[in-house]
This record gives C-alpha cells, structure tokens and sequence, in this order.
C-alpha cells in the first residue's frame, strides 16, 4: 500500500518522513515472523526494539524529555501501517499511546519516567478495579486484571485501583508499577490476536506511591495539544486503526490471488468472476468509507485541541468513528475470506488469521456496540451512559 498521504491539517514532519523510511525492514521482518507471534502468544523483545527506533514509544512524549509530540493522526497513520503486517503486532504497538495517559503524573514522576530516554513501554489492565488500601508510603495493591496487553514487553504496569473516599468524579485511577514487581500470569488462549500477549497481571503488596498514580481520563500536567486531545478517546481510535490496517492487507491477499487463483471446479480465475468483482467494489469502498470518516473526525478533534476549545460532540464524533472503524474492518475481512474460499481455512493463511484479529478488535470493550448507542444517545441530546466517552 502507498505510504498515507498527509492529512488536512498535519503537515509531514521530518520525524514522520525518517519513521516512513526506517520502517519498511521492521515490517518485512513482522510479515515474515508474524506465525511466531500467533504460536509464542507475544510480541519478541527484538521487535519492540523496532517499534523503539521508528518511534513509536517516543511519538507522543513530551519534547522536554526528548520525545516527539506527534499529531494524534501521524501516530494512528504509524500504526496503522503496522497492522498492515500483522495485527498482532500493531495492537501492541497502538499502546505507545500509553505515554498520553502518563502525562496526568506528576512532572516530577514524569522526570523520573524518562530519565533515561523516552521510549518507555507501558502496558497494563485497568478493569474491574480491585480495592487498595493507603499506607503511609502510599497504597498497597493487590489483584489480578485480564488482558493485560503487551505486558511481556513492558518497562511499567499500570493498573485500575478503587480506595474509600477517593475524590476521582468516578474516574478510574490507575497505579504504575515497574514491570518486574509484577507476575504475568499466562493465560492468553483466544482466535484472534494471539501474539499479543494479553496475559492476566498479578501483583501482591506492591506499595505505590502516590505521585505514581494517575486520574484516567483526568486532567494532564503537561500543557500541549496533544495532551488536550481527550485520553479515552485517544485510546479507543489507536485500537480501532488496528482494524483498518488488518482490513488494507486482508484485500491485498484477495487481490494478490485473484488473477493467478484458479476454481479446482472449473471456474475462471477469482479476477474474472462477477460476484468477486462486486464485493470487492463493496468491501474497498466500506473500507475507504470508515477510513476517511476515521481520519477526518480525528483532524476535526485535534484543530479544537490546538485552539483549546475541546467540545464532547466532536469526541463523541470520534468515537464513533473509531467504533465504526473496527466494525466495518471486520465485516471487510468476513469478506475477504469469503472470497478467497478455501485458501482461507488453514490457520496459517492471513486471510483466517485478518479474521480471527479484527473481529477481536471489534470485541474490545472501548469499540463495541455499547459505544454506538452511548453516541446516539449524546448525539440525540441525551446524557452519556457511565463509562463514555
């Protein structure tokens, strides 16, 4: 696929044009190991060392910690074309968005986050939040949390917490740990994404300070646009461009086939069959129809961040597109192997492992079917259900 053209309003940057020109190797070698991901149920430390020098862990980093502070759509555009190689691999690389979550630390915490360079990986698992109790060193965490993604990976954990009389406005707060006073628990036996890694974490008595605990959703301590840029929403479209990406390389299979692949009955090449042609047509315009409403409402959400004057109709817009995102990605992959028969059974194929991943990412919680009737409801001038946006 050709590389994504600029947007409206994000202009190419020198840093996007060096991550383009860096990027084509890290992805041939994903392509080539992506049966590995799916059968060790993680993403190796050699590629997280990739996605590190392309960017992705510094791409939204504040600059006074040598980070980059990329647009919300130059990050998107970079995962984006990760998942084209596997999604697996752009589903982990889609929490570098974590670094927009850290910014809500204190900036002397922060100081220490990045002491030794901006490509810190977080990873964690935020729901259902388990009770902690304070101590005078801070709070004492215990618990388990599912879907830990990326967790095999990971410099720090962060995970959700709940305590008596905590002032949240019931927002989630979140305690970030280094990785290694938390135990993985391998239990990551799913269809779809399995080299992600998404793992229960366990952690017992870990003592978290305060300053190193953080108000999801709450207000950020560093002052630049991309901090502005609403965290929850930021979060749910990183994961729903990882279906666009599954989508784009789901009909480059079928299109690769299609003029070579012959019916074992007879038939003419996939190319010259009529019903091919026509889902094709479908599934490439359902395809370039979430895509642009995708993209479109993130420059729409990032100008009133850059003016300061965020408003909840257009983060519901983005929601909703992101939700319409990974729906639309994973009804174009149903189509895909459809089309491509019986080359699609074997579970080595892209096209059954395009299936299994992004009908999972249309299963995650922040994209399913409760957020398309939370943005009606808001949409039709009623109150948000809990939990959105």
């Amino acid at each position: 696929m050709a590389k994504p053209a600029p947007e409206t309003i994000t202009p190419v940057t020198d840093a996007t044009a060096a991550t383009w020109d860096t990027l084509s190797p890290l992805l041939a070698d994903i392509r080539a190991r992506r049966n590995e991901f799916a059968r060790t149920q993680k993403i190796p430390d050699e590629i997280i060392d990739g996605f590190k020098r392309v960017g992705v862990y510094r791409a939204l980093v504040a600059k006074r910690f040598g980070g980059e502070e990329r647009t919300p759509a130059d990050f998107c555009h970079l995962i984006e074309r990760i998942s084209e190689a596997d999604g697996s691999a752009g589903w982990v690389a889609s929490f570098g968005d974590g670094a927009r979550y850290l910014a809500a630390l204190p900036e002397d915490t922060l100081q220490k986050v990045y002491a030794n360079g901006p490509d810190v990986v977080l990873a964690g698992a935020l729901f259902p939040l388990q009770p902690a109790r304070r101590s005078t060193d801070g709070f004492v965490v215990n618990g388990v949390w599912p879907f830990a993604s990326g967790s095999p990976g990971a410099d720090l954990i962060g995970v959700g917490i709940t305590l008596e009389d905590d002032p949240t406005g019931g927002l989630a707060r979140v305690a970030v740990m280094p990785a290694e006073k938390v135990t993985i628990r391998p239990n990551w036996d799913v269809i779809g994404l399995q080299g992600t890694g998404s793992h229960d974490v366990v952690v017992n008595d870990v003592i978290v300070p305060e300053e190193w605990t953080l108000i999801r959703g709450g207000p950020p301590t560093l002052d630049a646009p991309i901090y502005r840029y609403p965290s929850v929403t930021f979060a749910a479209q990183a994961h729903a461009i990882v279906g666009i990406g599954i989508a784009r390389s789901a009909l480059d299979e079928v299109v690769a086939m299609a003029g070579s692949r012959a019916s074992i009955t007879g038939a003419p090449v996939m190319a010259e069959r009529g019903y091919v042609q026509l889902e094709m047509a479908r599934a490439e315009s359902m395809l370039r129809s979430a895509r642009a409403f995708f993209y479109e409402a993130t420059e729409e959400l990032w100008k009133e961040a850059l003016e300061d004057e965020v408003n909840q109709s257009t983060a519901t817009l983005m929601r909703l597109a992101a939700t319409n995102a990974a729906r639309q990605s994973a009804e174009v992959c149903n189509i895909a192997s459809v089309l491509a028969g019986s080359a699609s059974l074997y579970t080595t194929s892209n096209l059954a492992r395009a299936m299994c991943d992004s009908f999972v990412v249309a299963q995650h919680a922040a994209l399913n079917e409760g957020t398309l009737q939370s943005a009606g409801r808001l949409l039709l001038g009623s109150a948000a259900q809990p939990g959105f946006p």
